[in-house]
């Protein structure tokens, strides 16, 4: 068996299958990947309004998300990243575009392999998976701790005193 078929080979590319320099992420994720995870994963980084499209066609909801995985049972599958979301969120988390781009890549692999934080019977499986991998890629946080950290109050005006 040629060794290399039981690797994680990632490409990048712009939507349109143009490769694209991806500062690093294909040989990250593969990297920190599971070590059962083998076969292709093409990350796709796409503007806003396709990723909108893309996800009322697939899942049914007209609005933008940051990132789509779809399975392919034979040779791992796709991810769509928004790169406008992208670039918000890692605004938001203070963190560079870069490591954001990780962040997704690395919540989407999972989706691949067939974890699903949404469903119950989950247990919070992927989240623990996420957060190991995500510790082992020197990311601070996963795409899960962060939506489920406790969000700061907003800041109130004191009136009088």
């Amino acid at each position: 068996m040629d060794p290399d078929s039981k690797r994680l080979r990632v490409s990048v590319s712009d939507g349109t299958g143009r490769a694209v320099r991806d500062g690093g992420l294909a040989r990250w994720l593969a990297a920190v990947a599971p070590p059962r995870a083998s076969g292709e994963v093409n990350v796709a980084l796409v503007s806003d309004l396709r990723m909108r499209a893309l996800n009322r066609k697939y899942r049914r909801k007209d609005k933008v998300t940051d990132v789509l995985a779809f399975a392919d049972n034979d040779a791992l599958g796709d991810l769509a990243i928004a790169t406008g979301v992208a670039r918000r969120q890692a605004r938001d988390a203070g963190h560079s575009y870069q490591t954001e781009l990780r962040v997704l890549a690395l919540h989407g692999l999972l989706h691949l392999l067939g974890y699903d934080h949404h469903d119950r019977r989950d247990n919070g499986r992927m989240g623990r998976v996420e957060a190991a991998l995500r510790r082992k890629g020197g990311l601070a946080s996963s795409l899960i701790e962060r939506a489920s950290a406790p969000r700061a109050p907003a800041k109130s005006r004191q009136v009088g005193a």
